[in-house]
């Protein structure tokens, strides 16, 4: 298993890793980083919010971290993908969450995780809020999308203020993610109330898809069978690349 002994961001950490394992492309660590975390149980106005959100902050080339989980975690990634990186609690010999076994594969092939335990470690309870120290350490900023009052991300939400990381919250209504309202409420988040002008923070927005013609062609068309008359198979690299989203008979471009 590759490793690296010293990443600058984890430093300045109570207890930095000694050592940092590691596959797929280191390139990306030298990129602009946003941790995106929360609700494990992703509500659809949450998943439709991160389309709009990630696919606008991947056209800037800022990278998206996350820990890989079920729901917004690895929503966040895919759409990113390639430019994610992931932070796993477990060694990466050990693929977990199963259900995400797809997207974590392509992660190491084509994007970056990291581990500070060894290949075929079992995480235990409390190295998930250890693992999250590093999402924290490594990002500029951290998006809590969705998350109730009691909660990991609430957890990771007092680990990104004790380390003076801005904190930026989805707008959701009443009852539908408490602890983002609540960190609101109480002035310990940032509103994103314009998507794009939330990516403009970090660069300009590239256009470099703009003259494809499957994407163009999903600007008037969200029915898989038509589009894979079409395009065939180049419908399924699309949705390995991070580009697309099937979903059922329907599909859209991320970007």
């Amino acid at each position: 298993m590759k490793f690296i002994e010293n990443i600058e961001d984890f430093k300045n950490l109570l207890n930095p890793p000694s050592k940092i394992y590691y596959k797929g492309n280191l390139e990306l660590l030298n990129a602009r980083k946003v941790a995106i975390i929360g609700s494990r149980k992703m509500s659809a106005y949450t998943k439709n919010c991160l389309i709009e959100l990630v696919s606008l902050l991947k056209k800037t080339k800022v990278c998206v971290v996350s820990g890989g989980a079920l729901g917004v975690d690895i929503q966040a990634a895919k759409i990113a993908y390639p430019q994610t990186i992931a932070i796993f609690a477990n060694g990466l010999d050990e693929i977990y969450p199963k259900a995400n076994t797809n997207e974590i594969l392509n992660i190491y092939e084509n994007a970056l995780a990291l581990s500070e335990n060894e290949a075929k470690y079992k995480a235990k309870p409390y190295d998930f809020l250890l693992r999250n120290r590093l999402i924290i350490a490594l990002s500029e900023v951290v998006i809590i999308a969705q998350a109730d009052l009691k909660s990991g991300s609430m957890q990771s939400a007092r680990l990104a203020l004790s380390m003076n990381k801005p904190i930026y919250v989805l707008p959701h209504r009443k009852d539908e993610s408490e602890g983002t309202n609540l960190l609101l409420a109480t002035k310990k988040a940032n509103l994103i109330h314009n998507f794009e002008e939330f990516a403009k923070m970090f660069g300009e927005l590239y256009q470099d898809q703009s003259e494809d013609d499957l994407l163009s062609f999903l600007k008037h068309e969200n029915d898989l069978e038509k589009v894979l008359k079409k395009f065939g198979d180049r419908v399924y690299e699309y949705e390995l690349e991070g580009l697309v989203e099937i979903s059922g008979v329907k599909i859209r471009a991320y970007i």
